[in-house]
């Protein structure tokens, strides 16, 4: 036990450097191809942030765990709304700009919505996971559509070599600490009587949402509430429809383990986060400490 602990871990270290590097990588490429850094954040290091929830919920799918794979995202979506959010309002009162109040927001809620919806039946088929990923694709061109500053970024020297290795490294260093991972999480869970579904839902989700937590945080503390907020949003919205749609795409998935209390607390905690926000356009600290305070109960609730 104490060694799958260990590589547990190990995979996880893995998992977000290999992430890091990746992201790294497609960044010089798509500086040096001239791409306005708006859409760069938008698409490439977007996507780069949800890389470990990808890989890790893929190669769960595909070893026979789904409840591991669902739980990663519907845990990650939980940690990120209530666990971030909470503690970078916490630490700073978070500001809300009226366009993530009335746009951002509703898409983020009316996707977790969509999820619920789809896997009340206990089940990922290929349709309703090309649903997602279609939902995808349109959130993506509307968005960098709407992006208004969109000239090119000015960093072109970048060493197209440099670039490409890191990708292929960073490639390489997701799929091997993907299958570290989820093959030691499965062990510890047959080992504790624990369910694959709770694994996923605390040490899988909570590993792969570190980069969440560290960045918004800081950002918060900065003062950047953009960033925090935004984080967040993107995340969950990324998480749903991307990595269950390519994940659901590649193998539809049979859920058990994931209950409706689940669900519910990932759908009234980003309704709770869009009341916050759409009152004052603002997240205050006392809310930030009731989110917390909501987390510490659902985990509690869910290990007890």
């Amino acid at each position: 036990m104490i060694i799958n602990i260990l590589l547990i871990i190990i995979g996880i270290v893995v998992v977000l450097y290999g992430a890091d590097r990746m992201t790294e990588g497609a960044v010089g490429l798509a500086k040096r191809m001239q791409i306005s850094e708006i859409v760069i954040g938008l698409t490439v290091v977007a996507i780069g942030t949800s890389a470990p929830e990808l890989f890790i919920s893929l190669v769960a799918a595909i070893k026979g765990t789904p409840d591991m794979a669902v739980g990663n995202v519907v845990g990650s979506n939980i940690f990120n709304t209530l666990l971030i959010a909470g503690a970078a309002a916490a630490v700073a009162p978070i500001a809300i700009s009226r366009i993530t109040a009335r746009r951002d927001l509703p898409i983020a809620a009316a996707t977790t919505l969509l999820l619920t919806i789809i896997c009340s039946d206990k089940n990922i088929s290929r349709i309703d996971a090309l649903l997602l990923f279609i939902a995808f694709i349109v959130f993506i061109y509307m968005t960098v559509k709407s992006a208004k500053n969109d000239s090119p970024s000015t960093t072109q020297h970048v060493s197209l070599g440099k670039s490409t290795l890191l990708i292929i490294v960073g490639l390489a260093l997701l799929i091997v600490g993907s299958r570290v991972f989820v093959e030691n999480a499965t062990q510890l869970a047959a080992a504790l009587g624990v369910s694959e579904a709770v694994i996923g839902l605390t040490i899988v989700a909570g590993g792969t949402s570190l980069p969440e937590l560290a960045t918004s945080v800081v950002a918060a503390r900065k003062g950047q509430s953009a960033i925090a907020i935004g984080n967040v949003l993107g995340s969950n919205i990324f998480n749903i429809l991307l990595i269950l749609g390519l994940t659901g795409i590649v193998k539809p998935m049979a859920i058990s383990g994931i209950t409706i209390v689940d669900f519910a607390v990932m759908f009234v905690s980003i309704i709770l986060l869009w009341a916050f926000s759409y009152t004052k356009l603002k997240v205050e600290r006392w809310e930030g400490f009731l989110l917390l305070a909501m987390f510490a109960a659902y985990m509690t609730w869910l290990l007890v």
